[in-house]
């Protein structure tokens, strides 16, 4: 549907968009899709196991919830999501087991929300780019004892930066990522995420990798939306885009995307659903507003 036909309540009426996180992780993005008049397919792509070395990420959390640290960063919404079953383990909810001197550094706002909602005040968040450039652009921890728990497969960019800019860094294994879906006796418990449920469970198509990559070679998708770097490389080996328009959640993830030669349609100002379908939309008017046909 050409955007001049859709209602300007939903920018995205007829738009066919592929999410590519896990259900638990997707609902309120399907639910503000589908406001936007948009309908959603997921294709999980990756899934989080515990980290292997539970023991060093023990010694981290053991020392943390002893004050050796001035600052905790966290870098994902994941992070919080384990460090949320660490605090379980000890009988205690993040805010009891986190001391209230430790200082709090979230990466991005969607970051940020899931502390404060367990009751962590966060001292520093990047206004704008929202990735480890930008939290490194506004760091003032000076030489402070600092806990970076991550993925596996974070770029050493982040804990780099902090040791640069002189703080003391002890960064830790809090996750693997891995292949959807993940082992079931090693697969990280994630909560559905979103702040409450929708007014009504979202519908949606679960697509196979096979089923994307048909979607893709015919046409039958508009938009797909990559959530990290990981999703984007997964997303790469799956076919060419051809007319479906690529929007990431951040910069890493877009300049991933770039590196591997897939253009970059819009990049969502900020990671929540409303920024995605914002981004989605941009995506999708800007060929229209060129004088051209939409994808």
């Amino acid at each position: 549907m050409r955007d001049k036909d859709r209602p300007r309540e939903r920018p995205l009426a007829g738009a066919r968009v592929l999410i590519t996180r896990s259900p638990e992780r997707s609902l309120a993005l399907v639910d503000a899709l589908q406001d936007a008049g948009a309908s959603a397919l997921l294709l999980p792509l990756i899934d989080f196991e515990r980290a292997p070395d539970q023991h060093s990420l023990d010694v981290a959390c053991d020392a943390l919830g002893a004050g050796a640290f001035d600052w905790l960063v966290v870098s994902s919404a994941t992070t919080v999501h384990v460090l949320t079953a660490k605090a379980a383990e000890r009988g205690l909810v993040p805010a009891q087991w986190i001391p209230a001197a430790t200082r709090i550094a979230a990466v991005g706002a969607a970051t940020r929300r899931l502390l404060e909602d367990r009751g962590l005040a966060v001292a520093l968040t990047p206004a704008d780019d929202q990735s480890a450039a930008g939290l490194l652009a506004v760091w003032a921890g000076g030489d402070g004892k600092v806990l970076l728990p991550q993925a596996d497969i974070a770029s050493p960019r982040l804990a780099e930066g902090l040791s640069a800019a002189g703080s003391t860094v002890t960064a830790v294994t809090a996750y693997r990522t891995v292949d959807y879906p993940a082992a079931a006796e090693r697969r990280l418990a994630i909560p559905a995420e979103g702040g409450g449920a929708p007014r009504q469970p979202p519908s949606y198509a679960l697509l196979t990798p096979e089923d994307a990559a048909a979607e893709l070679a015919d046409g039958r998708l508009d938009a797909v939306i990559a959530a990290s770097p990981s999703a984007a490389r997964r997303i790469h080996a799956l076919s060419p885009l051809l007319g479906c328009r690529f929007v990431a959640i951040g910069r890493s993830t877009a300049d991933q995307a770039a590196a591997l030669g897939m253009p970059v349609a819009a990049i969502a100002a900020e990671p929540s659903p409303a920024g995605l379908v914002a981004a989605v939309a941009a995506a999708l008017i800007a060929p229209e507003d060129e004088g051209g046909e939409p994808p």
